[in-house]
């Protein structure tokens, strides 16, 4: 018979198309170090930033589908394309409560705003308008210009994250915002802070670079806060790590961001 798990210790779920995400995983970790956190990165299809919405669609219901066998308290969709294109059906059909980036990403860059804030993530999410649609809302005094990065999620998936080739790539994508007199760049994929050094460079001195990692755990921490469903135990939580296909340098990465030793990546099917 399987064991019940009461409320407070079942896991929060996360996934990403790739290693992005990771970087929403650990601000969970910082933020709620009791937690279980079970992660999947759909290395197997990576990127989707360039698919059209029926097929991100299609792959967000697959990833949801393997991580509810885990029967978690919160999903949490670190993938900013997915955010932006699939949250409303991924909240119709699951009976736990969904978050994304989207909007925790969009209120940290109305905060710090001066007037003019640039947006860069996939073609997927550009395309989408949900940023746009969510500073309009939160700030709508400022002005929003949003560009599509689509070499960027490659590069970060193949660990391109210095050198000349991703710096080339940064400077060809935010020129024109720089030139446009952006104050405030919101990176809106999680595959994105791999990048920060090549992207600070090319933004300049002068602009706010915001990131949603850090919001998104603070949303989750207040969600499951206000649901009543913490955990309370002591001692530091765990972390259970899945792809779609074998990812080079996805475990380093993991143990890296987490700052301790994390376990082996498992590669599932999910098809």
């Amino acid at each position: 018979m399987p064991v019940f798990r009461a409320p407070r210790d079942r896991a929060i779920a996360v996934f990403d198309s790739g290693v992005g995400g990771l970087t929403v995983l650990a601000a969970l970790r910082r933020r709620m170090p009791r937690e279980e956190l079970v992660y999947l990165g759909d290395t197997a299809r990576v990127p989707y930033g360039t698919r059209s919405p029926q097929v991100i669609t299609r792959y967000a219901m697959n990833n949801a589908r393997f991580l509810g066998s885990f029967d978690p308290k919160l999903l949490v969709v670190a993938c900013n394309t997915v955010s932006a294109v699939a949250l409303p059906a991924l909240s119709a059909a699951l009976s736990v409560p969904v978050l994304g980036v989207v909007e925790p990403g969009a209120a940290a860059a109305a905060r710090v705003q001066r007037g003019h804030v640039g947006v860069i993530g996939t073609s997927g999410t550009v395309r989408s308008g949900a940023y746009q649609a969510a500073l309009a809302r939160l700030c709508p005094g400022a002005r929003v210009s949003a560009a599509a990065c689509p070499l960027f999620v490659p590069l970060a998936e193949e660990g391109w994250t210095e050198g000349d080739v991703p710096r080339e790539a940064a400077h060809r994508y935010l020129d024109g915002l720089v030139a446009a007199g952006i104050d405030t760049l919101l990176l809106g994929c999680t595959h994105y802070p791999l990048l920060r050094g090549p992207i600070a460079a090319a933004a300049g001195p002068g602009v706010q670079l915001v990131d949603s990692a850090d919001s998104t755990a603070e949303a989750a921490a207040a969600l499951i806060r206000e649901r009543g469903v913490a955990r309370e135990t002591e001692g530091a939580g765990s972390e259970r790590l899945f792809v779609t296909d074998l990812a080079e340098g996805f475990g380093p990465l993991a143990r890296a961001f987490l700052g301790r030793p994390a376990p082996e990546p498992v590669v599932v099917d999910i098809s």
